[in-house]
């Protein structure tokens, strides 16, 4: 066990103190005059809440932790695996939630550990601890080894990885200007204070809650390969729910999904100016109110990428998993209407010539960007759906061969990850993200070419089958396009239809200035389960001749 310092005494008390201020419900005077002298205190503990990661120009590994993850390697070396890839990693989360003038919610974790993964033949084994000694790493590995033996006695093949070139001590971190774990909780929550109280300015906003959810992941990655990679990955995730209600109390309306997630640093969050923009999005709360409700039948859809990116997440990124597509993930996730690939690579037509979708787990600020993945593939870039026709899966060194022979591709996607130290590395969602015009087409263009129509922003509920075939997805916020220009607001509107027809319905699709990226810190997949954080891009897009329903 570690040794308790005084500034782990110290930011426990802190902890404690926060907790103290969300039991008793404490008003923002309240709550900030409490910490007050417990968070002066903490900002002089590098890193604040234990986060003393290393990060810098270059790689710099703590000496004790390299030696540890070299010994593993050895160990399942030794042992008899084919192959094995070891993380030692540890993992931070912080959140902080408001309401009104008040705080509801204070949390702050950190976990640590060592992952142990072997392929003996055609079969993986998997073991992790979190004592990190000399003797419990030999001993997991030994076990990850073991338990790899006896799946492989079973296994009906053995596993070809693909090749990859050793990547030796580099070091990546995720693109940020300010830690969010270097920002005070005070500071946050005076930014969620603000938040809220310009939310209430608006007359009719009877209710609002927000928050920041914040996490850090320090990783060091060796490979029996030879690679050696440090990371530092951050993410942030802001959040803003306004509720509305009718003068009689016979109705109320909400406005959320007004901020996405990303990974980047702090500075992301004060650019979102959630003070300034709470009240518009309040004003959007107390229209629903009395928008008219939506007549159902073919409408024309006018989708902002606040609202597209959940429909890309669900019936273009779910369905292109290869693992999920060949089945072996029909217990849980589900399956694919991509398949079997020898009938859909390079035949099915998805939509347009100008639909161009993109795998990547490069975008600058996405959710699943990283420099390498958990076998140590750098991040890579491809093309999914090429003019409209499906051409390619999401794929890990193992999988690369399943498809080999269909698209000629012989290299992986760089797919793998796994949540934590504790979690074993499998096949995950990239980036997946329809690219932009080559018209630089704005959204007045867009809603310029419909006379009957609704532009809809923002995510809301949805549903979609197990193969993500049919769908029904919602969102925030609706206006009636009338001869190309957007008129009155409407309400209770879901639109609903089969994949393939959907995005062979596209019409049009905006330029670069329209370009947003969404994300999601919660794509779980899995047994045992495992979420990751994943991000879409696209810009603002029309559909022709969509369904609608009423969903009053």
């Amino acid at each position: 066990m570690p040794v308790r310092t005084d500034d782990d005494l110290l930011a426990r008390n802190y902890l404690k103190a926060l907790q103290h201020a969300v039991d008793q419900r404490m008003s923002r005077r309240d709550f900030m005059k409490l910490t007050g002298a417990a968070g002066l205190g903490l900002l002089a503990v590098p890193g604040g809440f234990g986060c003393s990661s290393p990060v810098g120009d270059g790689f710099s590994p703590d000496a004790s932790e390299l030696s540890l993850i070299l010994l593993a390697v050895d160990e399942v070396k030794s042992a008899g695996a084919d192959y094995g890839d070891v993380r030692i990693s540890r993992h931070w989360f912080e959140s902080i939630r408001s309401r009104e003038k008040q705080i509801t919610g204070v949390s702050s974790s950190d976990s640590y550990g060592i992952g142990i993964r072997a392929l003996v033949g055609g079969s993986w084994g998997f073991s992790a601890t979190h004592k990190l000694t000399r003797d419990d790493v030999i001993r997991t590995a030994r076990e990850a080894v073991n338990i790899a033996s006896a799946n492989n006695k079973i296994a009906p093949s053995e596993v070809t990885l693909a090749p990859v070139d050793v990547t030796k001590n580099v070091y990546w971190e995720t693109p940020h200007e300010i830690d969010p774990f270097e920002v005070s909780i005070e500071d946050k929550a005076d930014l969620l204070f603000r938040t809220n109280e310009a939310a209430l300015s608006v007359p009719g906003v009877s209710f609002v809650s927000s928050g920041f959810s914040s996490v850090k992941e320090a990783r060091l990655l060796a490979t029996t390969d030879g690679s050696l990679i440090q990371q530092t990955l951050l993410r942030i995730s802001p959040s803003v729910n306004i509720t509305a209600v009718s003068s009689d109390r016979s109705d109320f309306q909400s406005r959320g999904a007004v901020a996405e997630a990303a990974s980047l640093g702090w500075e992301y969050v004060q650019g979102l100016d959630l003070p300034g923009n709470a009240p518009a999005w309040g004003e959007d709360a107390v229209m629903k109110l009395s928008a008219a409700p939506v007549d159902a039948g073919k409408w024309d859809l006018v989708l902002h990428p606040s609202n597209l990116w959940l429909t890309i997440h669900e019936n273009v990124g779910h369905p292109t998993e290869l693992d999920r597509a060949l089945g072996y993930e029909a217990n849980y996730a589900g399956t694919s209407y991509l398949h079997p690939p020898e009938a859909v690579l390079n035949k099915l037509r998805m939509g347009p010539d100008f639909m161009n979708f993109q795998g990547d787990r490069t975008q600058v600020g996405g959710g699943a960007t990283v420099g390498y993945d958990d076998e140590a593939v750098p991040a890579d870039t491809w093309s999914i759906i090429e003019d409209g026709t499906f051409v390619d899966y999401q794929t890990t060194r193992e999988q690369a061969a399943w498809i080999e022979e269909y698209t000629g591709i012989t290299r992986s996607h760089g797919c793998s990850y796994g949540q934590t130290w504790a979690s074993i590395p499998f096949q995950r969602m990239p980036n997946v993200s329809l690219m932009p015009g080559e018209d630089n087409l704005s959204e007045e263009d867009i809603i310029a070419q419909t006379d009957h129509g609704i532009l809809i922003e923002g995510n809301g509920s949805y549903s979609i089958d197990q193969q993500r075939y049919n769908f029904q997805f919602a969102g925030q916020v609706f206006w009636e396009i009338k001869n190309g220009k957007k008129d009155r607001m409407l309400r209770d509107v879901a639109y609903v239809g089969r994949t393939p027809e959907f995005w062979n319905s596209l019409a049009a699709i905006g330029g670069k200035d329209t370009y947003y990226l969404g994300t999601t810190f919660g794509d779980a997949k899995g047994q045992p389960g495992q979420s990751n954080a994943v991000s879409h891009g696209c810009p603002v897009s029309l559909f022709r001749d969509v369904d609608i329903i009423n969903t009053a």
